[in-house]
Order: C-alpha cells, then structure tokens, then sequence
C-alpha cells in the first residue's frame, strides 16, 4: 500500500512539473488555431474586391488559414455615380477625411494599403506606426529592396520606415536602335541629362510630312497638346503653378520661362510632336494596333513609356508578319533623362501600393505578419512575372522572354520626393481648382502659334490664374466659364 501510495505521488508531482509546458503549449496552439479577422483599407472600392485579393492577399490567407482578411474601402466607388451630371455642385469625397475615419473608432482597420500622398499625410498625422522597430527585432532583410523605392519610402518618412510597398511601377526611356544607326549617331545611354536627350532628338529627326520621324517624343502616343505631358520635364525641378494655400501663382518666374522656352521650341521645330498632328489612319475597316503609337510605327525615334510597354512591344514583334508594312522594332531601354540640378532623380517610379500599420490596429501583429508576407521572397517569386508592375524585391526583376535588355533603366533613378501633400486636400475644398492649371494650355498653345512669347505667356496665365484663385477663396465652389 505504502509502495503504491509513492507511486501516486510521484505521478502527481511529474505532472504538476508538466503543467506550466502544457499551458504553454496550448496558449500558442490557441494563437494558432483562433480565428481571426484582419481589416484591411484601400482608398477606393467596391462590393467586388476579387481583383484586389487576387492581386494582394490570396496568397497570405492561403499561408494563414485562420486569418480572414476584410477588405474595407474608404470611399465606395458607387458613391461616384451620377457625380457630374447634374447642375447641382456635388461634394467630391474626401478620401483622407474617409480614410482617417476607418482608422478610428470602435472598429478602426488594421492595415492600410495608399499611395505616397496618402501615407506621407497620415505619418504627419501620427496615425502610422513606425515600422523600423518591427523590421529590427524580426531581421527584416532590407538588402534586395530595390534602393530608389527604399528611398522613396525613407523620403516619405522623414528617413524612418512607415511602409513597404510588394511592387512599384515605373518608366524608362525607349529608343529604336534603327533609327540611330541609320543617322548614324550614338544612341543614348543611361543617366543622360535632359539636353543631352534633346540633343541626340535634334539630331536624328528627320523627314517631312508623312514620312517624317521625330526625334523625341514624351508618351508611345500620338495626339494631345504637349502641356501636360511636359510635366514628366519639370516635375524634378519642384515647379509649382501656384504656392501651398492656392492664393498666389508662382509661373511667371525665370524657371518657368526656361522650361516653356524649351519644350515650345521643340515641338514648333518638330522635334517632339506638337500634338496638331494628322492621326494615322489604318488602311480599310481592318483593325490596325500600330495605328496611334508613335514607337512602334517607328514615328519617333525615342520616347517615354512604362514597363507595360514592353509586352506590346514584344507581342507586335512576334505578330510582325501578320501586320502589313510593320517592320520589327529593334529597341532597347535607358533611363528617363535628369536635370543637373536634381541628378539621380527622375520621377518616374510610383508607390501607389503602399501597405502600412494604423496606430490603432486592433491586431497589430498579423498586420504586420501581412505585410511581412507581402514584401517576402516567396511572395515577390510568385508575383514577379506581372505584366503591369515590377516586384520591390530586385533579384526577382528579370527581362521577359529570356530576352537581353537593360531593365535597370526602370528602378535605377530615385522617385520624385513628395511636397505639397495638402494638395489633395484642396482639390476636394474647391473641385474647380483644376482649372487655373488647366488654363494654362491656352496661353501655352499660344506660344506653339507664334502669338505669344513665353514670357507674355506666363505673365498673362498669372494674372488671370491670381483672379480664378481669389474668387475660390471668396467662394470654393466658384465655377468658371470655359
């Protein structure tokens, strides 16, 4: 009996020994296995977030089987319906004011995925929460991060991490080799400055009328008043039409003469398309894809395109005897050109998917498990063949096809710091603002007329953009007449 009785305790104290381990296994099992739900923002949205999933968070719930993602838009599209249609003036959403809503309150989101403007407005707001510390104590690897998106990321933050973003889109400059073996001049290389590449335009322009063939073009596409499209030029020099409260234009300016005197130049010289051009016009009913595209008809010898540019150039090389009179493009990549006084800054990477942390995340570790995930090698593997965008993860970023090009020229050059990031905020304040910048297109085509010299331009466009912006002071939904 005596034997028996030690027995039991014995048992009894191994157990007791044992039950601190089990409790502690069960609590993490229980982490584990519990069900939970991870809000996640977008700015815009709608009852199909099916895209969104497929594009961002399949991948983690498939890895994650007990965290169930909830997509929560800050500004459903349907909203949008009708807007413009009625001779009512209708409040644009605010989309900072909506998406500030839903990161607080009783249930406020977890995640949020925005573009620069966005998140840099948030960070001042002190509504992010810093990632650094996150990223140290988990080892994050930082290293493959493509460096111009990592200091991107850094600019917005003020040097410190409050974002990672799994993919950017960007541009380069594309140039058709043909054009310049034929002038018998070097094609452009990378880093080139923006008078470099005017130079090399001026050079191998060449023809007239229809066979004629521009040195530089801004976009792949023929049409449209080079106005806008020159901001890709000035966007680097920090050029603002008017200061940061919209009270007072900042064009007539030295700077802006300089940059109306050049790109005017240009297009009256017929270096880069004016955009008063005669549009091709495709042989018969046939459906003609070369019809509109200045690179691939060979109509320029350079020009600025996005990395999606790159599947139609290889999809109408690959059809090219299916298309008559179409010639293979025999092309190959630089860097967009800079300015000597922004080197290394080209403007044209955008961190339109950045994924960051609310300060009042109510499951502030599987967010940050998410975007973790999202910015992971696994997940850049799976994602690095997309059509449309490059992953943030460099060893991943390959020429398509097996092909031999320089796809470097597509994340070399350092994104364009933001600054106004109370832009926005205007712009919903007084819906017509955007017509004191687009007033400009007139006095500009002036000068493409030889009507106005750039500085009369600029002076007139200032003084009639000081009267739009005191009468949306005094009224912020003042409309104007065309």
């Amino acid at each position: 009996m005596k034997m028996w009785g030690k027995r039991v305790l014995g048992i009894l104290a191994t157990a007791s020994l044992a039950l601190p381990l089990l409790a502690g296994c069960t609590a993490s099992e229980s982490k584990d296995n519990e069900q939970r739900v991870l809000r996640v923002a977008t700015l815009w949205g709608n009852t199909d977030d099916s895209y969104f999933r497929q594009q961002f968070t399949d991948a983690f719930e498939l890895t994650h089987p007990n965290i169930t993602i909830e997509v929560v838009p800050a500004v459903e599209q349907g909203s949008m319906y009708g807007y413009g249609n009625t001779d009512e003036q209708q409040e644009v959403p605010d989309t900072m004011e909506s998406i500030k809503k839903i990161m607080t309150g009783d249930n406020p989101v977890d995640v949020v995925v925005a573009d620069t403007s966005t998140i840099r407005s948030l960070i001042q707001e002190n509504m992010l929460k810093q990632l650094d510390p996150l990223m140290q104590e988990d080892k994050f690897d930082t290293s493959d991060i493509v460096p111009s998106v990592l200091e991107g990321i850094k600019d917005i933050g003020d040097q410190s991490i409050y974002a990672l973003t799994p993919t950017f889109s960007s541009s380069a400059l594309f140039y058709n080799k043909a054009i310049f073996q034929k002038a018998g001049v070097e094609p452009p290389t990378d880093n080139m400055t923006w008078d470099d590449i005017f130079n090399l335009a001026t050079r191998v322009t060449s023809g007239e009328g229809k066979d004629h063939v521009f040195g530089f073009a801004f976009s792949t596409w023929q049409g449209g008043s080079p106005y806008y499209s020159m901001q890709q030029y000035y966007s680097a020099l920090q050029l603002k039409i008017f200061d940061d409260k919209a009270e007072k234009m900042t064009v007539d300016s030295p700077q802006w003469e300089k940059v109306w005197s050049k790109i005017s130049k240009l297009a009256i010289d017929k270096v880069t398309p004016k955009g008063d051009e005669q549009m091709d016009q495709s042989s018969g009913e046939r459906y003609n894809p070369l019809q509109g595209d200045l690179f691939l008809s060979s109509k320029t010898a350079m020009a600025l395109g996005d990395y999606s540019y790159i599947n139609q150039l290889i999809d109408a090389n690959k059809n090219a005897d299916k298309m008559e009179g179409f010639t293979k493009v025999d092309w190959e990549v630089v860097t967009p050109p800079v300015h000597p006084e922004a080197p290394g800054i080209g403007g044209n990477i955008y961190l339109s998917n950045l994924m960051a942390i609310n300060s009042s995340a109510q499951n502030p570790d599987d967010a940050w498990e998410l975007i973790k995930y999202m910015n992971s090698e696994d997940w850049a593997k799976i994602k690095a063949r997309s059509a449309y965008e490059m992953v943030s993860r460099k060893s991943f970023i390959k020429p398509k096809d097996g092909m031999d090009y320089n796809i470097q020229a597509f994340y070399t050059l350092k994104p364009i710091p933001p600054t106004n990031t109370n832009l926005d905020k205007m712009y919903q304040k007084m819906p017509n603002l955007w017509q004191v910048s687009d007033k400009g297109m007139e006095y500009f085509n002036q000068v493409l007329d030889n009507k106005k010299t750039p500085k009369e331009a600029l002076a007139e466009w200032a003084a009639k953009g000081n009267e739009m912006l005191a009468k949306l002071k005094k009224d912020p939904k003042a409309t104007f007449n065309p």
